[in-house]
């Protein structure tokens, strides 16, 4: 599971402080409940797969068939979690995930769990945590301060690394003992009981949806915010090259297991366990950390520390020593990731924070789909060794080009939603479906001040592309020397509207009025819909 967390504050808040909020616990509690279960589902379809031929392969596809669904499912989550009643979303996908879970245990107590069989039910798992993930990341915020946030986020990764300690060694055991089947069955006891806390909890404010945009306008007002923003751009790129070569960790810990360290199945939990002993001490301490380092010193140090892992767990035989190496590289794994997660969270407006979550989980886990079988089949092809050392070396790589892409420092940025836009005054009011909207915006510039203006509107310009503009012009009449004309094209006319009521920023604001303040009296806006049906320009032909 993926929380979402961010705050201004400088001054973060206790680790501990989301838990004095009775909502929170309860979910928290239900949602660490449902990780564990995951975690043991995976260390038990792993354990079917590991004595099949091609296993090295067949074990990281557990992890490729988990995550590939996020890749595919994620944005379409955040539109339905942006859109709809996100309680009743995640209740009714928590259902769904325990009927998977039923049948992932009925079919291998009865021995008919063959793997294409268990990859594809695999999948299906991963098709409700796709939908899980954007709709309870954007909840977070409405379940604790935003003096808080931080907090949560760590506390997210705490239940995800307490998970991935306690999941595992439990499924060691009980495989050792009882085989894999019930190991299954938890699972699904553990989903029931996140769907009855979902269930239990009553939202004092329900959260206020405006009419639902069409489905592809939404996914193209989610990836049009994407796309032009620098700042969520640099993100993602600093979450995927972290966690590619990081994948090599999880993917082929199995192996490393069996086939290197001579372990069983309760070993291979013992090694996870170690993980997310040392995932839990990064989010305890990070907090403190965050205080006395700067976020892109947090991710040399964590990159740096996560190569030596690398080369530690594929190189030697000591099972000490593996166990002494997964510590520190927990704590890494955390540190980059919340990190991460906190910036995003921190820069997405309200309106778009849930598919802006599920871009930055379509990364996250297609960056780990794709790393898992990169390096599975490279661990086939070379030995474990060499695919060990091939992704320390990516990882190197990786973390130093945080002093080319460094996370940007986002503390002074005003992220509030500011609908500044004066009020339109219309002859006739369009139907929100017609469009396209041609806007165009006349600006009287002192010629000395044209440079200085034509800086300020480029900001302008990432403004107008993120909340809905297909296209953007700056143009002047060439019969004055005073005069600009801004021109953009926005796909209807009811998404000028959530222009004008919402989506807009108080770092938009501040950059509109920088480009106002070089100019003389004030600008003439006019607003043009189509004249008639028939052709006009309103082919959206922008790619998702």
């Amino acid at each position: 599971m993926v929380t979402a967390a961010a705050g201004p504050a400088d001054r973060p808040a206790s680790a501990w402080a989301p838990l004095r909020t009775a909502v929170y616990r309860n979910l928290w509690l239900a949602l660490l409940a449902a990780n564990i279960g995951t975690w043991m589902q995976t260390v038990g379809a792993q354990w079917l797969l590991i004595n099949h031929s091609n296993a090295s392969t067949l074990v990281a596809l557990v992890q490729t068939a988990s995550l590939l669904p996020v890749l595919l499912l994620a944005l379409p989550a955040g539109v339905l979690a942006d859109s709809f009643d996100r309680r009743h979303l995640l209740i009714a996908v928590q259902l769904f995930l325990v009927a998977v879970a039923v049948a992932l245990t009925l079919l291998t107590l009865t021995g008919r769990m063959p793997p294409a069989l268990l990859l594809t039910l695999t999948f299906a798992f991963g098709v409700g945590q796709a939908l899980t993930l954007p709709a309870w990341a954007a909840v977070i915020p409405e379940l604790v301060p935003q003096d808080q946030l931080r907090s949560a986020s760590a506390l997210g990764s705490i239940s995800v690394n307490v998970a991935r300690a306690v999941g595992p060694a439990v499924a060691g055991v009980l495989i050792a003992r009882t085989g894999v089947a019930p190991v299954f069955g938890i699972n699904a006891v553990a989903f029931g009981i996140f769907a009855y806390a979902l269930w239990r909890w009553r939202p004092g404010n329900a959260r206020a949806v405006e009419v639902p945009e069409r489905f592809t306008a939404a996914l193209r007002a989610g990836s049009r915010y994407v796309r032009h923003s620098p700042t969520v751009r640099r993100l993602l790129r600093r979450a995927l090259v972290f966690v590619v070569p990081a994948s090599a960790l999880w993917a082929l810990l199995p192996l490393v297991a069996n086939r290197r360290l001579g372990l069983g199945s309760g070993g291979y939990g013992v090694l996870l366990a170690a993980l997310g002993v040392g995932a839990i001490a990064g989010g305890v301490l990070l907090a403190v950390i965050r205080t006395r380092l700067s976020a892109n010193q947090l991710l040399l140090i964590a990159g740096a520390l996560f190569t030596v892992a690398l080369t530690v767990v594929g190189t030697v035989r000591a099972v000490p020593l593996v166990l002494l190496a997964l510590l520190p590289a927990g704590m890494a794994w955390v540190t980059v990731l919340a990190n991460v997660n906190a910036e995003m969270q921190l820069f997405l407006p309200s309106w778009v924070r849930a598919r802006g979550l599920a871009v930055y989980q379509v990364c996250f886990a297609g960056g780990q789909a794709v790393g898992a079988l990169l390096w599975g089949l490279v661990a086939d092809i070379a030995g474990l060794v060499l695919a060990y050392l091939a992704a320390a070396a990516l990882m190197l790589v990786g973390t130093v080009t945080s002093r080319i892409w460094p996370l940007p420092d986002l503390r002074s940025v005003d992220r509030e939603p500011a609908a500044y836009w004066p009020q339109l005054h219309l002859a006739h009011e369009p139907d929100p479906g017609v469009g396209p909207v041609l806007v165009t915006v006349q600006y009287t510039v002192r010629p000395e001040l044209t440079q200085r203006f034509l800086a300020a509107m480029d900001l302008v310009r990432g403004a107008r592309q993120r909340t809905g503009a297909m296209r953007w012009g700056l143009f002047r009449p060439a019969e004055t020397v005073d005069r600009f004309v801004e021109v953009y094209l926005v796909p209807s006319w009811g998404e000028h509207l959530r222009q004008h009521g919402g989506r807009l920023t108080g770092e938009d604001r501040a950059a509109e009025q920088r480009a106002r303040e070089l100019t003389d009296g004030e600008p003439e806006v006019r607003h043009l819909v189509p004249a008639a049906a028939g052709p006009t320009l309103s082919d959206d032909r922008e790619a998702l």
